[in-house]
């Protein structure tokens, strides 16, 4: 049984043997925040400030890009702390690798490897129904009434375009990654120029008392009327539906291998990209909900259907066409990541190695580019964008709350593991707030701190318990909630009180503690916001993996034979000491006035010999 639970946490170390990494060194800053930007800012931009604006938060729904935005930032930067600790290609997976263990980091790499298929298939759905709108839904109703599927957790109708598509950028990622990365930088900037247009235009046609319309010129269904038409519920309600336009910055950190400079670009990268893409849509939810009122906003197509009551049709053609790009570099951004994390898992071994092979001319993982682009382009052509949708957040959401956790273990951990103390319950009891006065962290305060952090997570799913089942304004609920809020305030503090490692890193994440365990506490709040079907589905595919990793990954694992490269260099490096040690005298000539002579060299005694 200790034997599987080794296996299960073993943790990944750089193989002595292992020489530098195959995939090439061409992506800058400036490639690499593109990445971020055209990644993100795709169907979120173009499609969720009118949906979240129509029936969930109104004019709101700038508070709630902000809340989204901030949120994102503590998963930012946790990120860009581990982008430069661990500059390797495989994101999140490998960051768990590193500092938690085999099991924990296969669990967050195949969770990823569905968010970025979910992320590809649907961005291409979403790409087909523009073109679609741009031809009067012929295709749709084309497709439907020929090939109807009647299953209900399948599409109306296979999509053959968006099949074509991703096959058609899985090719175009195969060829390299500077190639690629040039044409995403063109597309990301005819996607920023559009947004351009869209602001000024929209500036030009903006009515601030559409911002205050009163409560009987609102329709039914449609809530109160002004700024806030929903209250606080549905600003908060809107702000967990608008996280999810955030998501696609952390395929930066997935180019650890192939970006100059990472540790220094990599944390940058994240940071500009995520100031860029929240004032993106700040500005572009602003001027939607200004143009017109948020209940004769259009969800499918808002910037189209905005224009168009305008009478501003040029501009409408010209948005439409930048939207089209914008979503080709949507799509770019979501697939690039899927290879790179096959390639990783696949090196390591606990997904199929052949996944990790290089091809000498590309400088690609060329078969797990293939792979992913046909699973995508599957999911892409069975699946409706409302059912990939609804599956693309939980992988997301698991994989910050794991990262956020492993900043917290790796910032108290004792790198050394050398400093030893003596363990006892009045010792524990005064560290609890540093009585002992450590500078350094020690094994009983890592042990401290690891503890605080699975009671502190604990401790968050009940609290989303109970918010979950406790009417919030009730008497019951405010007393419950306020309860298990002061005990999570007490281990953040607790945590705080603890020395921190004193290694020098290129960026930090600021206010640890309380950054990374408010990201892990928002992070599973907005987990509980989501519906059982999607848990359920996510645990058929969780157990889809486990079985792939009980069976093959477990015994591949390369960790094997790095630990024993690791074990097989350490005894060659005591076998030589104690070689060279052998030489030496173990005594000390004396002289005639009683002082010693200095010991000769190894060498210089071997002559003499």
């Amino acid at each position: 049984m200790s034997k599987i639970w080794n296996s299960l946490t073993r943790r990944r170390t750089d193989d002595v043997n292992e020489g530098e990494s195959p995939l090439a060194r061409v992506l800058n800053l400036f490639d690499l925040t593109a990445l971020g930007v055209g990644s993100t800012l795709g169907l979120g931009v173009y499609v969720l400030a009118g949906q979240v604006a129509y029936d969930i938060a109104g004019p709101a729904v700038t508070i709630s890009f902000l809340i989204a935005a901030v949120a994102s930032a503590f998963a930012g930067i946790c990120y860009a702390e581990f982008a430069a600790r661990v500059p390797k290609a495989g994101s999140a997976y490998v960051y768990s690798y590193v500092t938690i263990g085999e099991f924990v980091a296969f669990t967050i790499g195949w969770n990823l490897i569905l968010e970025y298929v979910i992320g590809t298939a649907s961005v291409s759905r979403g790409l087909s129904g523009y073109f679609d709108s741009l031809i009067n839904n012929s295709m749709s109703h084309a497709l439907n009434e020929s090939m109807h599927i009647n299953v209900s957790f399948l599409g109306d109708y296979p999509d053959f375009l968006s099949f074509g598509m991703i096959l058609l950028l899985a090719a175009l990622l195969a060829f390299g990654a500077k190639e690629s990365s040039f044409l995403n930088n063109i597309f990301t900037l005819v996607n920023l120029v559009t947004i351009g247009i869209v602001l000024v235009a929209g500036a030009m046609n903006s009515n601030p008392d559409n911002w205050r319309k009163p409560a009987d010129e609102v329709p039914e269904g449609f809530g109160t009327g002004g700024f806030m038409p929903f209250g606080i519920a549905g600003v908060m309600a809107g702000a967990a539906k608008c996280f999810f336009g955030f998501v696609g910055f952390d395929c930066i950190a997935t180019t650890g291998e192939e970006a100059i400079n990472p540790k220094r670009n990599i944390p940058l990268a994240i940071v500009i990209s995520l100031i860029i893409i929240f004032l993106a849509y700040f500005g572009v939810s602003t001027v939607l909900t200004m143009m017109l009122p948020y209940y004769l906003q259009n969800k499918d197509a808002p910037f189209p259907h905005a224009f168009d009551e305008v009478g501003w049709h040029t501009i409408k053609w010209i948005v439409t066409i930048g939207a089209v790009f914008a979503l080709c570099t949507s799509l770019l951004g979501a697939m690039f990541p899927l290879p790179r994390i096959l390639y990783a898992m696949g090196k390591d071994g606990i997904l199929f190695k052949r996944l990790s092979k290089v091809h000498p001319y590309t400088q690609t993982p060329l078969l797990a580019t293939i792979v992913s682009g046909i699973f995508a382009a599957i999911m892409a052509l069975l699946f409706n964008l409302d059912q990939l949708v609804d599956m693309m957040s939980i992988g997301t959401l698991l994989a910050y709350t794991i990262v956020a956790i492993c900043v917290l273990v790796l910032r108290y951990q004792d790198e050394d593991m050398t400093r030893e103390v003596t363990v006892k319950a009045p010792n524990v009891f005064r560290q609890l707030y540093n009585g002992n006065s450590y500078k350094e962290p020690t094994e009983m305060t890592s042990s401290i701190t690891k503890i605080g952090i699975v009671v502190f997570a604990i401790t968050c799913l009940v609290w989303c318990s109970f918010a979950k089942a406790l009417e919030i304004s009730s008497t019951g609920g405010i007393v419950s909630l306020s309860l298990v809020g002061a005990v999570l305030i007490l281990i953040c503090i607790v945590i705080g009180m603890q020395p921190v490692s004193t290694i020098e890193l290129t960026f930090k994440v600021p206010l640890v503690p309380f950054v990374p365990c408010l990201s892990v506490f928002i992070n599973l709040y907005l987990m509980f916001q989501l519906d059982l079907y999607t848990w359920i589905r996510f645990l058929i595919w969780i157990f889809i993996g486990y079985v792939i990793y009980f069976t093959y990954g477990l015994r591949h694992s390369t960790q094997i034979e790095r630990s024993r490269n690791h074990a097989e260099a350490s005894a060659t490096a005591m076998q030589q000491q104690h070689e060279n040690r052998a030489f030496e005298p173990d005594w000390k000539p004396q002289s005639e006035n009683g002082k010693s002579h200095e010991i000769p060299t190894v060498y210089e005694y071997s002559e003499k010999l």
